[in-house]
């Protein structure tokens, strides 16, 4: 939010408009301070436009800062979607094993532990699942523990971060997609599942 009051005091300065985008979700907002949430009225009352990635964001926004509905403007995220073809490759984890994905941010947000406990319990049912957790986070190494907790380690990948090609190729070794999240403003990561 510093951002966008930094951005408001130079438009003012140089008599220039400020657009202010916004991405957060109930959830990020409930975790604001109140000084965090001080500086983001400042900025959005004061910027000329406010774009929000979808429509419970911009709710979100008229509703929690008073912002005028007319000034908020929904434009929601892609991706592109390339007409060139994943070349087919044979992925090892897959010979006898299904795969099923996470891939995001490891936060609370996301429900990387709602997968955790998704996986135990499936595991129960065929052991020759394997689980794939691709991402970074704060929650990263208590995931890891959590697996081991579980007694499911073994079963679970994590991958780290990954970028640009990688992803495509974790999206495509994968034979399910989960998205877990427990509040999303609108995830990239079903739109990149389905490329």
């Amino acid at each position: 939010f510093t951002a966008g009051v930094f951005a408001v005091i130079l438009g003012r300065l140089y008599k220039i408009p400020v657009v202010i985008s916004e991405h957060w979700s109930g959830f990020q907002l409930r975790k604001l301070t109140l000084f965090d949430r001080i500086m983001a009225r400042f900025a959005m009352k004061r910027a000329q436009k406010i774009i929000a990635v979808s429509n419970f964001t911009k709710n979100k926004i008229i509703d929690h800062y008073g912002i005028d509905p007319k000034k908020v403007h929904v434009v929601h995220n892609a991706i592109e979607f390339n007409q060139n073809k994943f070349p087919s490759e044979d992925f090892g984890i897959r010979q006898n094993n299904k795969v099923v994905l996470f891939l995001g941010r490891i936060t609370l947000q996301k429900g990387p532990d709602y997968f955790l406990y998704a996986a135990k319990r499936v595991l129960e049912i065929d052991p020759e699942v394997r689980f794939v957790i691709a991402g970074s986070g704060d929650m990263a190494a208590s995931m890891i523990e959590k697996a081991a907790e579980l007694n499911i380690a073994d079963k679970v990948l994590f991958t780290g971060f990954l970028r640009g090609p990688d992803i495509d190729r974790a999206y495509q070794m994968a034979d399910l997609y989960v998205m877990p999240s427990v509040s999303e403003p609108f995830g990239l990561t079903p739109l990149e599942a389905m490329r």
